[in-house]
């Protein structure tokens, strides 16, 4: 067993080695719709993902989800900054959850799950990385540093974590969701996040000022552990131990974005609302 953690840690960082120059470049050299091509089928891998632990052996219904995931993203993205499509977007996708599981039953006992699950998922998970490529399009000349510091502060909290809570955890976090979380590893965790926003604000982002870089990483990275409990949770109600196996040593696409999902959706608000 012992052997095992060494092994998935090397195939963990090589895959980052190779997924961070790539990352960079969409950032920095490619065109702004360049990330928006890496998000759009990431998320809706993510979704089929979601669909298959809640709707498992329903391809129709998981098909149908996907596309009601790939509408929604299409429209957050073109339509942006127009207040009454997004409205519309946020007041229809719940009611299709339900509406679609009248239509396809199924076993009564857990109709309510599929139901919520069907109109809750595309917003969980396709807006948040959808949002990313808009910050990118939008935000001007600090568009991609934005983007690269919601990435960094969620995955070096996710590293972060993995090292404190292997080393120094002790203290079980939430041990009915993840047994393997500790308090020590969510401290470590934050203590990371904030490293990759104090270098955003440092090195790359300088229109950001610390402070404010600083109180985002702890916001972002804190909802980003929410974020991956949140994940936990829905694997273990579902039986599932990884959502996929798309990405080596990290499992699904879901397994990977958990914690970006909620970072990007703080680091998006600021955005608008404070800078």
């Amino acid at each position: 067993m012992a052997s095992k953690a060494p092994s998935n840690l090397l195939i963990r960082a090589s895959t980052a080695l190779v997924a961070m120059p790539a990352i960079l470049a969409l950032l920095y050299v490619a065109p702004f719709w360049g990330l928006y091509a890496l998000a759009f089928p990431a998320a809706m891998i993510g979704c089929a993902e979601l669909f298959a632990m809640t709707h498992p052996g329903d391809r129709v219904t998981q098909v149908i989800g996907v596309v009601i995931s790939a509408a929604m993203s299409l429209t957050v993205y073109f339509f942006t900054n127009d207040a009454r499509v997004l409205l519309t977007v946020m007041l229809v996708a719940p009611v299709l959850g339900p509406f679609v599981t009248l239509l396809r039953l199924g076993d009564i006992g857990t109709a309510a799950l599929r139901a919520c699950a069907l109109g809750f998922g595309p917003l969980f998970v396709v807006v948040p990385l959808t949002l990313l490529a808009a910050m990118q399009r939008d935000l001007g000349h600090d568009g991609p540093g934005f983007v690269l510091m919601t990435l960094t502060i969620a995955w070096f909290g996710d590293t972060g974590g993995y090292f404190a809570g292997r080393f120094l955890g002790k203290h079980k976090l939430y041990e009915a969701v993840s047994p393997k979380k500790t308090i020590e590893g969510a401290i470590g965790g934050l203590a990371a996040s904030m490293v990759a926003g104090a270098a955003a604000s440092l090195i790359y982002l300088r229109s950001l000022p610390l402070a404010h870089a600083l109180l985002l990483s702890v916001v972002g990275g804190a909802c980003g552990q929410a974020g991956d409990l949140a994940e936990s949770l829905l694997k273990r109600s579902t039986g599932v131990k990884d959502s996929g196996n798309i990405v080596p040593g990290h499992g699904g696409i879901l397994d990977r974005v958990d914690a970006l999902i909620l970072a990007s959706t703080i680091v998006y608000l600021y955005t608008r609302w404070v800078r």
